[in-house]
């Protein structure tokens, strides 16, 4: 049996989200809660892929009590935790946990509790540090939380292409050195895609991207003015403040250049 002590009780969202999570290995942090934040206000149901404890689309789904969520994991052991977060949240109603390998969903013979064409939202964190570029971390689980392989975007876009009802988003954050591969990735599957730069403060160069992107469309991507997280002085803006504690959306813009939720 695991001891006590390998596992933290941690907040989010200003102490209303309770997650239980692995003292050492992969934990979330800020990129779970922007990622959490790219979910429109409209949704119903959604999935987070590459879910860990579930941070992600817990957070979205206290945002949206009317939506339903599938968290989805590799580990069983971050799966079990993603189901007692669920439960701990008062939201084991709404949301089902599937322990597979997010590559396989909508196959045939691929992980159950998640059928083709039945989301409108899917979240999604793939690793994103590529071997070589970066060094792997010593713990194992930590390590396939963060390195990409070869096709890993590609991989995961056409699994939640599968999974996705038409005109359903998509919804990634990464590294803006992965635009490349991200681009290719939604080439032929995805238009409409918004990119919106997440900069820890003003003039200092991004430090992630989220971007949502429809299934099935056609339209050019597009760039969303900057995100800042905090002030020149490292003090967090009111608008970061309210994104992180789970307040309100990313600002997203429309068409016609307003922001949206």
């Amino acid at each position: 049996m695991t001891a006590p002590e390998a596992f933290t009780r941690d907040a989010a969202l200003g102490g209303r989200l309770h997650l239980v999570q692995p003292a050492r290995g992969h934990r979330f942090g800020h990129d779970a809660l922007l990622l959490a934040a790219a979910a429109p206000d409209d949704t119903r149901a959604l999935a987070d892929f590459g879910a860990g404890v579930g941070a992600a689309g817990l957070a979205a789904l206290m945002r949206l009590p009317a939506a339903r969520g599938v968290l989805v994991e590799i580990d069983p052991g971050l799966a079990d935790l993603a189901g007692r977060n669920a439960a701990d949240n008062a939201m084991a109603d709404r949301c089902a946990v599937v322990c597979g390998d997010v590559a396989r969903l909508g196959r045939p013979g691929g992980p159950e509790g998640l059928a083709p064409a039945s989301l409108d939202l899917v979240l999604a964190n793939p690793p994103f540090n590529a071997p070589g570029a970066h060094r792997a971390s010593p713990d194992p689980d930590r390590a396939r939380a963060h390195m990409a392989q070869s096709g890993t975007l590609a991989d995961w876009a056409t699994a939640a292409y599968r999974c996705l009802a038409p005109g359903g988003m998509l919804a990634m954050i990464l590294r803006p050195t992965e635009l490349a591969p991200l681009l290719a990735a939604l080439e032929g599957r995805y238009g409409a895609a918004v990119l919106l730069p997440i900069h820890a403060r003003p003039g200092a160069p991004a430090v992630r991207l989220v971007v949502r992107a429809r299934k099935g469309r056609r339209t050019a991507p597009a760039i969303a003015p900057s995100f800042l997280l905090a002030d020149a002085d490292g003090t967090p803006g009111a608008a970061a403040d309210a994104v992180l504690r789970g307040r309100a959306p990313l600002p997203f813009p429309d068409a016609a250049g307003a922001a949206r939720p």
